[in-house]
């Protein structure tokens, strides 16, 4: 049976919790295991599930994630598919620009008239999972429900930056609320399975992940002209007027990327050796841009539950645990532990190579540790860069230390000899 839906994917805010890494770029931009961009995990979702018409909505420095769309998915006229970029606009009906996830997908609504869809998948641009949505939209109409919302349990230490949702036997949505507070947290616990239980999974979280029926949705928006938000008002509006709200219970791996700490750990466990995300697996391709770059070349180095991108020339001593992603130039004797390399945008000349002060790349005899090396950053020798639960966050014209971890900023240049963190 096939099911007429088009999916619209939201390119978030500003990102202020993922800053420096959304200084020059938007939340979906953001690189992520050494090749990919966290868009990159939606529009594969997307495909995978054979959902091939599909809107990326923009506002916050979009010029880099539009880029990469317009590079990296192309359809041929016989697929009917398409990734198209809606960036904030304003228009004699709507002057502001977009002032929550409700009010980019009503301005967007305009754009679909001509697309013939019964159903709007709605998807944020900043979450890492592997999910099919033909499944997810089975059970939308198995249930007869006129939104569905995707479903998983979480701690209470994370309930606080979620929805969270109360369901009935049937798994119909019965009471929501928004990032409630921690004082009334214990009166939103949900009976869950021991399997989460006994990992202190007591709440039921929105996965930010929804099906409406098309003329429920339009409908909602009729009937809440000033709601700009879908979790505090179009939600909650839906479940106290008798709307049908599904619960769609995930079961696997899903992480919100919403802070320095949970980008880092994210891209960390994809060295595990069978990590939860599985970048190997054949049914759950993640696509990305095709880049014709050289094989990485490697002298003498020891890895260890390590992910080496393509293009890379790499002399150190020791890499583990540790993303490297694509043109990295690392010198020798530099050790890498625990993390994450995101590698250049191009190549320098032999020639620029010789003539700066500080090539781009990193120098020899570094250390670097529980660190994040943004993008075309140039690291002399004997380099020391450190990060440590117990540092403080702080800020400086090169890097950023956030939830102990040192973000090197895109472009920054380290001088030899220099010592950050613990060092």
């Amino acid at each position: 049976m096939e099911v007429k839906m088009i999916a619209l994917i939201l390119g978030g805010g500003a990102g202020s919790r993922l800053y420096p890494l959304t200084e020059q770029r938007s939340k979906p931009a953001v690189p992520i295991a050494g090749k990919y961009r966290l868009i990159d995990i939606p529009i594969s979702n997307c495909l995978n599930s054979g959902v091939r018409r599909m809107f990326v909505v923009t506002q916050f420095n979009s010029a880099s994630l539009n880029q990469h769309i317009k590079n990296t998915y192309t359809f041929d006229m016989f697929t009917h598919g398409f990734v198209d970029i809606l960036a904030a606009e304003q228009t004699p009906n709507s002057p502001n620009w977009f002032q929550g996830t409700a009010d980019a997908v009503r301005q967007s609504m305009h754009h679909m008239v001509n697309h013939d869809f019964d159903y709007i998948l709605v998807l944020s641009g900043d979450q890492l999972y592997q999910m099919d949505f033909k499944e997810l939209a089975f059970y939308h109409l198995d249930k007869g429900a006129d939104l569905t919302i995707a479903t998983i349990p979480v701690v209470a230490k994370e309930a606080s930056e979620f929805g969270i949702l109360k369901v009935n036997q049937d798994q119909y949505i019965e009471d929501f609320t928004e990032k409630p507070k921690k004082d009334v947290l214990p009166a939103w616990r949900s009976p869950l399975e021991e399997k989460y239980t006994s990992k202190g999974k007591e709440y039921l979280a929105s996965m930010g992940i929804y099906v409406f029926k098309r003329e429920v949705l339009e409908r909602l928006f009729e009937e809440n002209p000033d709601a700009t938000d879908f979790g505090k008002e179009i939600i909650p509006y839906a479940i106290n007027n008798n709307f049908k709200v599904a619960s769609y219970a995930f079961d696997s791996y899903w992480t919100d990327i919403g802070t320095i700490a949970s980008f880092f750990e994210a891209n960390i466990a994809l060295t595990d050796p069978i990590p939860d995300f599985n970048l190997f697996d054949k049914n759950a391709t993640v696509f990305t841009r095709p880049r014709p770059l050289a094989p990485s070349k490697i002298y003498g180095t020891f890895f260890n539950r390590t992910l080496v991108a393509e293009g890379c020339i790499i002399h150190a001593k020791k890499i583990d645990k540790a993303i490297v992603g694509i043109r990295s130039r690392i010198g020798e004797g530099t050790e890498i532990n625990n993390a994450i390399l995101m590698g250049a945008d191009y190549y320098e000349s032999l020639e620029q190579i010789e003539a700066a002060e500080i090539p781009m790349g990193i120098g020899k005899d570094c250390y670097i540790e529980n660190a994040i090396v943004d993008k075309n950053c140039s690291i002399g020798h004997n380099v020391i860069i450190k990060g440590h639960h117990s540092l403080g966050d702080m800020e400086t014209s090169t890097y950023v230390i956030r939830d102990g971890i040192v973000v090197l900023k895109k472009k920054a240049v380290i001088p030899n000899g220099t010592k950050i963190g613990l060092a």
